[in-house]
């Protein structure tokens, strides 16, 4: 199992393993250099952003509670590096997905009684995607690129449990409606 792996890695580290953390680099560098990207939309500024990220965590990572997952706790610390690059900048908080299709789970699928999935057309994804709110943008990733629990999203994003819930059910019905041709039911 993935988690137990990563909690040996994390005890091996605390103990003075420096090396050890190169393994949970290797794994979660690529979700972490695709927000970075999302959110700068520089590669060499988001690989900066991303090993910033990483050395925060390292730095860090004896705050980190065991009993939690590893990756929502190294995703809020890479979100609040990339806010505070972006605040530093001057930029809005605009998050980009790269691909809408990605946010629909098959399990989510089966659940539709509608089956929205069925008329998805990617491009139309994407753009009702780029369309949302970033408050919602950024619940539907961590929900559905991530897997993030309701109450990983509300600890990543600094709000409560309800209010995450309200963030997801409010994103997924504006997609809905753009697929719907903006019809209201």
């Amino acid at each position: 199992m993935k988690d137990k792996r990563e909690a040996e890695i994390i005890r091996e580290i605390l103990l003075g393993d420096v090396h050890a953390y190169g393994s949970l680099v290797r794994d979660y560098q690529r979700p972490v250099f695709n927000l970075m990207l999302r959110m700068t939309g520089d590669e060499d500024i988001a690989a900066d952003l991303a090993q910033d990220a990483f050395v925060r965590a390292y730095e860090k990572l004896g705050s980190f509670n065991q009993r939690r997952r590893f990756f929502p706790w190294l995703y809020t610390l890479a979100l609040n590096v990339a806010r505070d690059w972006r605040r530093r900048e001057g930029r809005d908080r605009h998050v980009f997905v790269e691909d809408a299709a990605v946010l629909v789970r098959e399990q989510d699928r089966l659940d539709e009684p509608k089956a929205v999935n069925d008329r998805i057309d990617g491009a139309k994804a994407f753009e009702a995607v780029m369309d949302l709110d970033p408050k919602y943008r950024e619940a539907l990733i961590l929900r559905f690129r991530h897997d993030f629990s309701m109450q990983e999203i509300a600890e990543t994003l600094g709000i409560g449990i309800s209010a995450a819930k309200m963030r997801l059910s409010r994103g997924l019905d504006l997609v809905r409606r753009q697929f719907d041709g903006g019809v209201h039911d």
